[in-house]
């Protein structure tokens, strides 16, 4: 093997030289990638500044760059809250009734005294009467204060309110009320406290309108006697009072609890600050200050963390290809690399749209970003190990990009359901070999997505009610869709641009419809059966070292296609006809034979087929030598006894040397067919000792110099070859009765 080996790029392999392979080129990229992070997450993560002075004029428009709470609105909203709320009332329960039993117990004691007359009876109750009811609602507040059942200012506005709605007992009432027997007062006791009971029992604000009823309760009541019936309707009214006094303690929590329960007015992101013109006012430049608008005062620190994400994100990224690359050290050129910015770029503009959708009330319109699209086109376009290492970062981008929650820099929701989606459409795609794959693809992602989306509702990832739950999972099923549209939109631009070779591509190539392999079938039948042959071969021999099987199979239905220009001139395409070299100098032999290689090159790049394909074709047959018509040019210059004009290399292909594995596969799978074919009756150790005498020709010429194939891997590629050429030439090949057990590995090549 040689020592310098260029680097792989998808199964074929470039020059060293140029910018696809520049070390500074490569880190260039790198940073590209960690300042395309970097700008796309500034205005999610780092808030801008302004420099603006109060009371000057806003030179432009200031939105808000996040959910930003409006402080004046919410303290404007919740003092309209408190002024909304009515005054609170409190309902005392005066016990009247024992007042007004009180009364009239006094008024039978004082009357039976014979001692008394009655103007001085009069008198008494003239003074008495008024001063036990003021005495009766002085001892219930002052009670009530050492009891602490109601606050002193309730008490306070009690006794004002009674105390204004005082009644008075007209005078002859008093004259009256000396006259009443024991047995009236007997009479009138449960007749006033019914009555009273009655009506205290009503929430009285004014004490006016209960004693307008007491005549009307007296009135069908069961006093008969005049005199009682006046007496009772008077004290009836003097010991009712109101009930229902105003708390201005209540009406003040109520109020507090009015701003509380108020909700906080909030300035959604992107929404107006500041006008363009608008005059900045204390208020407004107090708003801008609070949220680190200005640029008075400098903080670094947010931006200094971002730029530490975004490179530790791109670090990140260029550790694992760097790890995953091999001895070789980076396993994609630059050319793909700038693909994979490409990718990176195209997602988050993705995901950029998807947040422009969002708001606080639809912060369900994040599941419609098709993020899987980046992960979908890696793994088509450059390695499923790849792919799934970016869809962790995926994941970060869009619990950034999507997140809407305050205080928080990344929305876990968003995060899981990116990485679930990823992950989802890379096992679905892995392995694509048609379009409708892709769309197949995508309908997983929308099903893997709709059911995460309700498995993070069932947990409490989305505080959302039924109707929301649905737009979400609607619009993460709408999401998988259009992952598969965009992909399948994308993958041939990044076909034609970047010069990807595709499984996708592959598949329509090997196409028989193709109007390169109609040609090879109709004008050479067994050229085509050949390439067939050559393309199971080397399928198998190449996914068996880890190579691009695919690749070399696609790549084999074209190898020959430059034979179609004189198809006459190789032997498998001479049925029953005399063979055209017999009468032709080796000379021009040898040439007609080494063209049809640069003539499947011409021809393919005719019908502009991907220069992986035309490699093949070109280096399939490396610098071998043509052994038949050298010996046979010696032997004519020997019979016409002349010095040979030539040498070795005039007879050998003008190269160049198998570049890729694939090209050398393809190669080795080329001689093995042919020479199989032309066995007659062929053995497993013929098929055995060819196998391994072409391989090692091939290695000992150096064909194999300028590719990565190890000594190991042509072994696996023998040993590969020789069972499934059994498989294919199964009816042909003689199987010995009893074959021993060689003493080393079959297709084991020594050197």
């Amino acid at each position: 093997m040689a020592s310098k080996q260029p680097t792989k790029l998808s199964g074929f392999v470039y020059s060293n030289n140029g910018w696809k392979y520049s070390a500074a080129t490569r880190y260039a990229l790198f940073l590209l990638l960690a300042l395309v992070f970097y700008f796309s997450l500034s205005s999610d993560l780092v808030p801008k500044k302004y420099d603006i002075k109060e009371g000057t004029h806003s030179a432009k428009e200031i939105t808000a760059p996040k959910k930003i709470l409006d402080t004046k609105a919410t303290l404007k909203a919740q003092e309209a809250a408190a002024e909304n709320v009515t005054n609170r009332y409190t309902i005392i329960p005066l016990r009247a009734d024992n007042l007004i039993t009180s009364l009239l117990d006094r008024i039978d004691r004082l009357n039976q005294d014979d001692l008394i007359s009655q103007s001085d009876k009069t008198a008494i109750y003239r003074e008495e009467i008024p001063q036990r009811a003021n005495d009766f609602i002085l001892n219930f507040v002052a009670s009530s204060r050492s009891a602490g059942t109601y606050s002193d200012t309730l008490l306070d506005e009690m006794q004002k309110v009674i105390k204004d709605q005082t009644y008075v007992i007209p005078e002859e009432t008093y004259i009256k009320i000396p006259r009443l027997t024991s047995q009236d007062i007997i009479e009138m006791k449960p007749v006033a406290r019914d009555i009273v009971t009655k009506l205290m029992n009503d929430q009285i604000m004014e004490a006016q309108t209960a004693r307008a009823k007491v005549a009307e309760q007296v009135s069908v009541s069961s006093l008969s006697q005049r005199t009682a019936r006046e007496v009772v309707q008077e004290l009836v009214r003097l010991v009712i009072t109101s009930n229902k006094f105003s708390d201005e303690v209540a009406t003040k929590e109520a109020k507090v609890q009015a701003r509380e329960n108020t909700p906080d007015v909030y300035i959604e992101q992107g929404e107006p600050l500041v006008a363009k013109g608008e005059l900045i006012t204390p208020e407004l430049y107090a708003l801008l200050d609070e949220n680190g608008l200005l640029s008075n005062e400098v903080n670094y620190w947010p931006q200094f963390g971002l730029l530490m994400l975004s490179a530790l994100l791109s670090f990140g990224l260029l550790t694992f290809i760097r790890y995953t690359g091999g001895t070789s050290g980076f396993k994609y050129n630059n050319s793909q690399l700038l693909m994979l910015v490409l990718v990176f770029v195209i997602t988050i503009i993705t995901l950029k749209l998807a947040a422009f959708l969002q708001g606080d009330a639809r912060s369900y319109a994040g599941f419609l970003a098709p993020v899987a699209i980046g992960a979908m086109l890696i793994t088509m376009l450059l390695d499923m190990t790849l792919a799934y290492f970016c869809s962790i970062l995926f994941c970060v981008l869009s619990s950034i990009i999507l997140n809407v929650q305050q205080n928080t820099i990344f929305d876990f929701k968003f995060g899981f359901f990116a990485l679930i989606v990823c992950y989802v459409s890379i096992f679905a795609t892995h392995r694509a070999g048609q379009r409708s794959t892709l769309l197949k693809g995508g309908i997983m992602v929308s099903l893997f997505g709709c059911v995460s989306v309700f498995m993070l509702t069932v947990l409490g990832g989305g505080n959302w009610n039924e109707t929301l739950t649905l737009y979400a999972i609607g619009l993460s099923f709408a999401s998988g869709l259009l992952t598969a549209v965009l992909v399948i939109g994308l993958m041939p631009f990044f076909e034609a641009s970047f010069g990807i070779l595709s499984a996708l591509k592959l598949v329509e190539l090997s196409n028989p419809n193709h109007p390169l392999l109609r040609k090879l079938l109709t004008e050479t039948p067994g050229t085509y059966h050949h390439s067939v042959m050559v393309g199971n071969l080397s399928e198998a021999a190449a996914e068996a070292i880890g190579a691009d099987g695919l690749l070399c199979r696609v790549g084999s239905y074209y190898h020959d296609i430059g034979k179609t220009k004189r198809p006459f001139y190789f032997i498998e395409n001479q049925n029953n006809m005399e063979n055209p070299h017999d009468s032709i100098e080796p000379m021009l032999s040898k040439s007609i034979i080494v063209a049809h290689a640069r003539d499947g090159v011409e021809m393919q790049k005719e019908y502009k087929l991907p220069k992986p394909i035309r490699d093949i074709a070109e280096q399939h047959h490396g610098t071998t030598f043509l052994h038949y018509f050298y010996h046979k040019a010696l032997t004519l210059a020997e019979e016409k006894g002349a010095e040979p004009d030539f040498t070795e290399e005039d007879f050998r292909y003008p190269g160049p040397k198998a570049q890729s594995k694939e090209a050398a596969v393809v190669g080795i799978a080329d001689s093995v067919e042919a020479a199989v074919r032309s066995l007659r009756k062929p053995t497993v150790e013929q098929v055995e000792t060819m196998i391994e005498k072409i391989i090692k020709s091939r290695l000992d010429d150096h064909q194999f110099d300028e590719c990565d194939l190890t000594i190991k891997e042509l072994d696996i590629i023998a040993r590969t070859l020789k069972e499934t050429v059994m498989g294919i030439f199964h009816s042909r090949i003689e199987y010995p009765e009893d074959v021993k057990k060689p003493k080393k590995e079959e297709g084991a090549i020594t050197t």
